[in-house]
């Protein structure tokens, strides 16, 4: 596979190049390795093309991230404290666990645990990948890559999704169009058009938004 689009937010791009370069060479050479054809083993069950061989989402997404793991990057978790309170959560946003556990109770409010995961972090570096549903996509850059970020633990997000030629449908020999992919799944134009419509400092964490093809 190959990236076919690459979206740069709040500079994200550009400091991957200037600053972790290598890792960049890691992700391409990790999409480079899989060949999408290997992983055309979903029989689909959907009354519209009932039976068709499509792009498996979840055999996409492990070979992805079975490549990143060779390269060492690892789960990562974020946790915080919360509370009913909106203006003590803007008090506590930018402390430590600790310290933001501490000033909750110290201000009468019931404190509750809770955390984000990523999927793989390396080097003040987040990477999703999501070939599942759509709506997962949102969560990555709005809510994950941005916690990550407002808690020190990252510099950059990227998030992974497939080019809208990878899930759509082509047209066979015989003249009827056939889906690759089953319906639902996020696809980086869409995805880039929810990103800028937000506005230009929307999300406030720099992110790379990278679209796949075979």
């Amino acid at each position: 596979m190959k990236i076919a689009e690459c979206y740069s937010h709040l500079n994200g791009y550009e400091y991957l190049q200037f600053h972790k370069p290598r890792l960049w060479d890691e992700i391409v050479s990790v999409i480079e390795a899989v060949d999408a054809e290997e992983h055309r083993t979903k029989a689909s069950k959907e009354k519209t093309m009932m039976g068709e061989m499509l792009y498996s989402p979840k055999s996409l997404n492990n070979a992805i991230r079975e490549g990143l793991t060779t390269h060492n990057w690892k789960s990562r978790r974020a946790s915080y404290w919360v509370t009913k309170d909106a203006k003590l959560i803007r008090k506590t946003l930018s402390l430590a666990p600790k310290e933001q556990k501490e000033l909750i109770i110290e201000e009468g409010q019931e404190a509750y645990s809770s955390y984000n995961q990523t999927d793989f972090v390396k080097d003040r570096v987040a990477v999703e990948v999501q070939f599942g549903k759509y709506f997962s996509v949102a969560y990555d850059m709005f809510v994950k890559h941005l916690a990550f970020y407002v808690g020190d633990v990252i510099d950059v997000g990227i998030e992974i999704v497939p080019m809208r030629s990878l899930s759509a449908a082509t047209i066979k020999e015989s003249g009827r169009k056939s889906r690759n992919m089953s319906t639902g799944v996020p696809w980086y134009e869409k995805e880039l058009y929810n990103l800028i419509r937000e506005g230009r400092g929307v999300p406030g964490v720099p992110l790379v938004l990278i679209g796949i093809a075979p």
